[in-house]
């Protein structure tokens, strides 16, 4: 008997046989249907619940298949990446969920009167007012916040990476470790135990010192990371030309890693502009606009959603501003990120010169 002839009556797997590449997206629509009529049939009203039964469908129906086509060596490979696209999804889904929702309710009021008019003598209760008072509110806490911590924290990571040794060097990494942990409402505490101290009213900046020592831990790690991916080629070089350290660091090391520092950067404002606590104990919150942040009670975004949600118990007009007002904190947030984005491309150094 030939080869060929044996060959003929072996298995599929043996042959290299292959599933077709639209194989996983008929095998994902039919887990879906088959989840459909099992969660219908057994009454489940949860869409997630249909969800996770057409995964472990999917699944199943994946390393089935592929074991009777491919072999059980290919069906594991095929598992393996049927995982990883199940997580994927699962952890997508909140994140569509969550925008989707905001969306769809924040629009109601969203429009250029709401951005450009403050809440005033408006009742909760009643339609009508804006979050003007409480963009310029975090504008300017933020924006502080970064022009105290960014600094701080770039010179520490710099520290860290091109000086730090010894025991003073552990020291400063132990702190800011324990710093990264802090919750929020420590900060607000501890500024507000110093206003306490010198008998100080609630005021801007106030919530801005709080946000910079959440920011500043963030800052640390991000760029300590960044400036630890720069070659030492680079900065052996330089320094065998007889460039001075600080120049080095200065001309080669950070504009090398630019990039990662900025999105760094931004990421630590992202985590700040959406915190309440400390500008709840600190900034107090007003109704009215307030363009100076060294004097008065002054509002930001978080603060005013969550003043409006806590108002909103039968009152339509004061639960649609929360969520405008969240849609517009969102929005706030990616453009920083565009914008960190944007910077990170023009000021990162260009291959070919």
């Amino acid at each position: 008997m030939s080869n060929a002839t044996i060959a003929d009556k072996r298995p599929g797997a043996l042959h290299g046989a292959r599933l077709p590449k639209w194989s996983p997206w008929a095998i994902a629509a039919g887990s879906l249907l088959v989840a459909v009529g099992i969660g219908a049939g057994a009454g489940l009203d949860s869409k997630v619940q249909w969800g996770l039964i057409a995964a472990l469908l999917f699944l199943f129906a994946t390393y089935g298949i592929a074991a009777y086509v491919e072999g059980r060596r290919q069906a594991k490979d095929r598992i393996a990446t049927g995982l990883v696209w199940v997580a994927f999804l699962v952890a997508l889904v909140p994140l569509v969920s969550l925008v989707w929702t905001t969306i769809s309710r924040g629009v109601k009021v969203l429009d250029v009167y709401f951005l450009t008019h403050s809440m005033g003598v408006v009742p909760d209760s009643q339609p009508g007012g804006g979050i003007y008072h409480a963009i310029i509110g975090s504008l300017e806490q933020v924006g502080l916040a970064t022009i105290i911590a960014a600094p701080v924290g770039i010179l520490t990571a710099v520290y860290l990476v091109e000086y730090g040794r010894g025991k003073l060097a552990r020291a400063v990494t132990f702190f800011v470790d324990v710093m990264t942990g802090i919750p929020s409402i420590v900060a607000g505490l501890f500024i507000l135990s110093l206003m306490l101290i010198f008998d100080m009213e609630p005021f801007g900046f106030a919530g801005s010192m709080a946000l910079a020592i959440l920011m500043m831990p963030v800052v640390v790690r991000s760029t300590e990371e960044m400036l630890k991916l720069v070659p030492n080629e680079l900065r052996e070089a330089s320094l065998a030309l007889g460039v001075p350290k600080w120049r080095t660091i200065l001309k080669v090391v950070l504009p090398t890693s630019i990039g990662g520092i900025t999105t760094g950067v931004m990421l630590a404002v992202a985590r700040i502009a959406g915190e309440t606590a400390p500008v709840l104990l600190l900034v107090f919150g007003n109704r009215f606009i307030n363009n100076n942040p060294f004097e008065g009670a002054q509002q930001s975004l978080p603060l005013y959603i969550y003043q409006q949600y806590a108002q909103s118990a039968g009152a339509n007009a004061a639960y649609d501003r929360a969520w405008a007002a969240s849609l517009t904190l969102i929005a706030f947030v990616m453009i920083l990120n565009l914008v960190a984005r944007g910077i990170a491309r023009w000021k990162a150094p260009k291959s070919g010169r």
